[in-house]
């Protein structure tokens, strides 16, 4: 954290269940800054990888593609959501299971160039428990 700077928040922070087999899945949350930033970067323990992701509609068909940074702006709520920005965890080194608890990290960088980390929990989703999606 930087002095004098309020902190990132993350809120409503979850991870939808696995199914045996399954390798992959998403994370959603809500995140604010009290300055525009950037995220550049996205981590967690319980996978390989973590990469940002894009989903959307191009002509009808359901699209998805990953992207290198987002921009968060100053004291505005951006949401991860099911159909929207994500975070898809790679390759998970167990499944995961309704209660279970995800360690994220989101790397930001501030307009100052700044660079900060906001570490978290995400609690594990089963897909009824989730919320719908929103546009």
């Amino acid at each position: 954290m930087v002095a004098g700077v309020e902190p990132v928040t993350v809120t409503d922070a979850w991870v939808r269940a696995t199914v045996p087999g399954q390798t992959v899945t998403g994370a959603f949350l809500e995140i604010s800054s009290p300055v525009r930033a950037r995220i550049v970067g996205v981590e967690s323990g319980i996978a390989e990888s973590a990469e940002i992701h894009l989903s959307g509609m191009d002509n009808g068909v359901m699209t998805m593609r990953g992207v290198e940074k987002v921009d968060v702006p100053a004291n505005q709520a951006l949401r991860f959501a099911p159909g929207g920005y994500h975070i898809m965890l790679i390759d998970l080194k167990k499944p995961l299971s309704r209660g279970d608890k995800v360690p994220l990290t989101i790397q930001l960088e501030r307009a100052d160039k700044t660079r900060i980390e906001v570490s978290f929990e995400a609690t594990v989703r089963a897909i009824g428990d989730a919320p719908p999606h929103r546009k």
